[in-house]
């Protein structure tokens, strides 16, 4: 008898074993556990042109989702800009700044403004929600032409003027030899011909 109680102890003990470590009575929050990242979608402010001498701040908009497309409310997102060279700061005055996406799932970064340095750069965007991560850039450049306003470059700027100007010359050119030696054309004002006479010298008067 008391072999045969041995016995089923034993097969007890072990038929205890295996129904605690069975995968089908292993704690739910495992099974539960979110698989893969935040994904960063940069909504406005990605290539922008800053002027390095008006100091103009910008914005920036950033959208954070989930595996699935949702917005993620409430995750943590971090900007940050290069410590050297060209590069921009933020509203705090610092080269970077952390901000809470709202219930869209977004965050605006306002004031925006470039060092001095000109150059081209990239922002680190990280965000972060329980214990899930996500990355993206945003690609900024700084300029140091005297005007950068809506994106335009000054060697755009410089063969705008050229050109029109060039434009202008040819016009002219155009109505003064339209008749060929340099006649006037109908409705030309008139040419005025200074010819140099012979000067008289005689006795005071």
């Amino acid at each position: 008898m008391a072999g045969a109680y041995r016995s089923r102890s034993g097969l007890a003990a072990v038929l205890s074993a295996v129904l605690i470590y069975s995968p089908l009575c292993a704690p739910a929050a495992a099974a539960q556990e979110a698989q893969g990242g935040l994904r960063i979608t940069i909504v406005d402010g990605d290539e922008a042109i800053l002027n390095v001498r008006q100091r103009v701040s910008r914005e920036a908009i950033i959208q954070v989702e989930d595996e699935n497309r949702k917005p993620v409310a409430g995750a943590l997102v971090t900007l940050t800009a290069p410590r050297d060279g060209a590069s921009a700061v933020f509203s705090n005055g610092l080269n970077n700044i952390t901000l809470t996406t709202d219930d869209t799932g977004r965050v605006v970064v306002r004031g925006i403004r470039p060092n001095s340095a000109p150059g081209k750069y990239a922002i680190r965007v990280t965000a972060v929600k329980q214990g899930l991560r996500g990355t993206a850039q945003i690609q900024m450049t700084n300029v140091a032409a005297a005007v950068a306003a809506g994106g335009i470059s000054a060697k755009v700027l410089t063969f705008l003027l050229i050109a029109g100007a060039g434009a202008a010359a040819g016009t002219v050119a155009a109505t003064r030899g339209g008749n060929g030696g340099g006649a006037a054309g109908p409705g030309a004002p008139p040419v005025t011909t200074v010819t140099p006479g012979t000067p008289t010298v005689g006795p005071p008067r």
